[in-house]
């Protein structure tokens, strides 16, 4: 588990956000880089259209693993370093597919361009550990965005470039990004002092690899295979009993690559299953709007736009992800994370259900990406912000980890599905696949029903404690979030953790508990052992205290609403101390 304490251990420059920014959003393009030419992969590569599926999916699910691998590298080894390392192998991935034709050295160059994907959660987690509370709030929520921001700014960049030259320089021009990427965090992101005690779990690594494919395989080439037959039953049961067998490893281990008990808690079960409905539905508009502009108007239903006019056409997408930030800085400030994503979901259903009766003109492509842009936007902006609600403050980076994971496989599994849908639904003109209206049709309806699901997921949401807002930066400005910091003061508990010989304790975990037995707030002591608990309404609370070392402490203490903090200082071990 990762150390850390409710302020920030070192103070950021103005660039770190913008530059971590930068890095998810250059990550994020690997996801889309080749969208513009996909229709024509399958000839490019010299391979059927199920097959170049992989050319996507690969990248998908290598980002998928690399989540919580680079992660929990991170946690261990330094944030900033693991950013730069996943920077570094994406560059060489790219390079690799750069120099090939040949379909599994592409995959394989793909594959290591989806390592890259880890830099989201690292981003999340320098930004937890370094930047003050009045600007936390919204980096997450750019970072977040920046998977989606940076699929879509993607488009017609990508499209320009195809359309214009040999698609090898796609890939160059990634490397080119990647390099600069590193370079900016190298001069401005400075190395987070926070680390983790224990050691990697590389076999929790290759079991989550494992299952992931096994996973994957048969749904890609389940139709070429027989949903029946042998080999795509066999595999999914080998990735149903090679992931329960990971499952059992993860909860059996002290330092585990997922926190699995994380997902136990509500707030966070349900916040990732609808992660996984959101990426889902993201992805699918990256596939089908620029294939359905791009073919031509001879098909009777195609629109007949060049790649560059497609990309553009479906870059709003990015662009209004982007924009949403400040919206959902208010709009969460003023309801909550909760409804901001219930409010997202319902923007992208909307979205998804006109998109069925909007695909006879490109003006039409423009509405569909501009309206899906903004749901999308506010959805994963509003993820980060639950999962930091939901948990204490020592776990924030595993689990935004495993919320980023759960983002990806839903990404990858809409890869594999849609990709498989358009294969089987295209007729083939003169010798080429060509997809169907039909086909596009599917997709969005899948699309729509991924997005119902993640709504009802939403809604089951528990409503958080009023400690847990402030943990999510409801202020809108530095005036408000003063405010907040001086209410906290005034209305909590604050004292230091002390030892049996009365020296000072840091690092102990501090539970606030109400008279219900619910989690009221938590926080960890400073290096001086002090500690400070914001309270949600006067009244009777425990305070249970553990630390490394030391017995278990469960303290009673009442708050009367006093305009001030109440002083307690709790005494380890298993000494009651009563306010």
């Amino acid at each position: 588990m990762t150390h850390t304490t409710d302020q920030p251990s070192r103070r950021a420059g103005g660039a770190v956000v913008p530059v971590l920014a930068f890095a998810g959003i250059v990550v994020a393009v690997m996801q889309t880089l080749l969208v513009p030419v996909i229709k024509d992969l399958p000839q490019l590569l010299g391979t059927a259209p199920s097959n170049a599926t992989w050319v996507l999916t690969s990248t998908l699910l290598s980002g998928a693993v690399a989540t919580p691998i680079m992660g929990r590298l991170g946690d261990l080894y330094g944030k900033r370093r693991m950013l730069i390392v996943s920077l570094a192998v994406m560059v060489v991935g790219a390079l690799v597919s750069a120099l090939t034709s040949d379909l599994l050295t592409m995959i394989a160059g793909r594959t290591l361009q989806g390592f890259a994907m880890g830099a989201i959660p690292l981003g999340i987690g320098l930004m937890r550990d370094m930047l003050p509370r009045e600007r936390l709030g919204s980096a997450m929520a750019l970072m977040s965005s920046s998977i989606g921001v940076g699929g879509g700014l993607a488009l017609p960049a990508a499209a320009l470039v195809a359309q214009h030259t040999d698609w090898h320089v796609l890939f160059y021009g990634a490397a080119g990004l990647g390099v600069l990427s590193i370079a900016l965090t190298l001069l401005t992101v400075p190395e987070s002092p926070m680390r983790a005690k224990g050691s990697f779990d590389l076999l929790g690594a290759l079991g989550l690899s494992a299952g992931l494919v096994l996973f994957l395989l048969p749904i890609t080439k389940g139709s070429d295979w027989g949903w029946t037959s042998g080999t795509t039953l066999g595999l999914f049961a080998a990735a149903a009993v090679v992931l329960l067998l990971w499952g059992v490893l993860e909860l059996r281990l002290t330092a585990p690559l997922v926190d699995l008990r994380t997902t136990a808690r509500p707030a966070v079960l349900f916040t990732n299953l609808a992660s996984i409905m959101v990426g889902v539905s993201f992805y699918v508009v990256s596939l089908v709007l620029p294939q359905l502009l791009q073919l031509p108007k001879a098909t009777g239903y195609g629109l007949g736009q060049s790649m560059v006019s497609a990309g553009l056409l479906v870059a709003p997408l990015g662009l209004t992800m982007m924009l949403t930030a400040p919206v959902y800085a208010r709009l969460s400030a003023r309801y909550g994370p909760k409804v901001t994503l219930i409010l997202g979901m319902l923007v992208i259903a909307i979205g998804y259900g006109a998109g069925l009766g909007l695909m006879s003109a490109p003006w039409q492509s423009l509405v569909i990406a501009v309206i899906l842009g903004a749901g999308i936007g506010l959805a994963y902006s509003s993820l980060p912000a639950l999962i930091v609600g939901a948990v204490p403050a020592s776990e924030t980076g595993a689990a935004n980890g495993l919320n980023t994971l759960m983002r990806s496989i839903g990404t990858s599994v809409s890869s594999a599905v849609i990709g498989m849908v358009l294969a089987n639904t295209a007729h083939t003109v003169g010798g080429v696949a060509v997809p169907t209206m039909h086909g596009f049709r599917v997709s969005f309806l899948i699309a729509t029903a991924a997005v119902a699901v993640g709504l009802l997921f939403a809604v089951l949401l528990p409503r958080a404690p009023r400690p847990a807002r402030h943990v999510q930066l409801r202020a809108s400005s530095e005036e408000d979030a003063a405010l907040e910091r001086a209410e906290e003061a005034l209305r909590g508990f604050r004292g230091r953790i002390l030892g049996a010989d009365g020296t000072p304790v840091a690092r102990a975990k501090v539970t606030l508990i109400d008279r219900r037995g619910r989690q009221a707030g938590a926080t960890v002591s400073a290096e001086d052992g002090s500690y400070t608990l914001a309270v949600p309404a006067r009244g009777a609370y425990v305070l249970a205290t553990r630390a490394f070392g030391h017995g278990p402490l469960a303290s009673s203490a009442t708050h009367h609403g006093e305009e001030r903090a109440v002083e307690l200082d709790l005494s380890l071990p298993g000494e009651t101390v009563t306010a």
